[in-house]
């Protein structure tokens, strides 16, 4: 039986022109699809990559992980540079090294931090247009980082998530939210142990209705509550999302 390493790949591209994370039959344009092909041209045999979650069309990461594992023989220094030389260049591998067999990218993940931009003034940055949610109303960040508090800690997140024919456990923890501001530009930062489909931009959704006066910064347990995704703000656009970075317990 051919002899196996795993490795651990950091990464980070531009979401703008792929349909999402996960691999499609419908679709060449995915990350992990075109990871994939070139992981598969680079050991000359199939491989599977797994991400540390699927991020949606339209959104960057930052820091995504991943974990593949490629034939032992081939020649470990070599993966990185072969990567980024044909990977489109909206793609980019920031570090690979190998790790125990026991390490996957998704189930040995145990924080994640996500980043949402908004621009509020009257026209986006030109150049930043593609990674920004253009939102141009005066915000009240105090009542937003007012509702932002009850966020925190372990609630049942089922009003925040996109799925509505999801099984399993809607239970996550948000150890930190932190909302800056600097002359028009909004960034949420949001930390926890796992986010569900969509969580993350159905959160910034609510926290800028609070910001525009539509919910009370109050009204967060009574959301928690309901256990209804329509409790809930509206679904903030992808292109203001990134992955920000994926943490592990070695």
């Amino acid at each position: 039986m051919e002899q196996v390493t795993n490795y651990q790949l950091v990464l980070q591209y531009d979401g703008t022109r792929y349909e999402g994370w996960q691999k499609q039959k419908k679709s060449s344009m995915t990350i992990q699809g075109k990871l994939e092909a070139v992981l598969e041209a680079f050991a000359g045999t199939s491989v599977e990559v797994n991400g540390s979650g699927r991020t949606d069309a339209g959104v960057h990461a930052l820091g995504q992980t991943a974990s593949v594992k490629l034939p032992s023989a081939l020649d470990g220094e070599t993966i990185l540079p072969y990567l980024n030389r044909y990977l489109p260049e909206d793609i980019r591998i920031l570090s690979v090294k190998p790790v125990s067999d026991s390490f996957h990218a998704r189930l040995s993940a145990v924080r994640k931090t996500y980043a949402y931009r908004v621009d509020t003034r009257s026209k986006k940055d030109v150049f930043e247009r593609k990674y920004v949610y253009g939102f141009p109303f005066a915000l009240d960040i105090k009542a937003m980082e007012r509702a932002s508090k009850d966020l925190l800690g372990t609630h049942d997140f089922k009003s925040f998530c996109g799925n509505k024919k999801m099984k399993k456990s809607t239970i996550r923890t948000l150890e930190k939210i932190y909302i800056q501001e600097s002359d028009g530009r909004i960034k949420i930062s949001y930390t926890g142990n796992g986010f569900l489909q969509y969580m993350v931009r159905i959160l910034t959704g609510t926290l800028l209705e609070v910001g525009l006066g539509r919910r009370r910064p109050e009204s967060v347990p009574e959301i928690l509550l309901a256990r209804e995704r329509s409790a809930a703000g509206f679904m903030a656009p992808p292109e203001g999302l990134f992955l920000v970075s994926v943490e592990y317990k070695y």
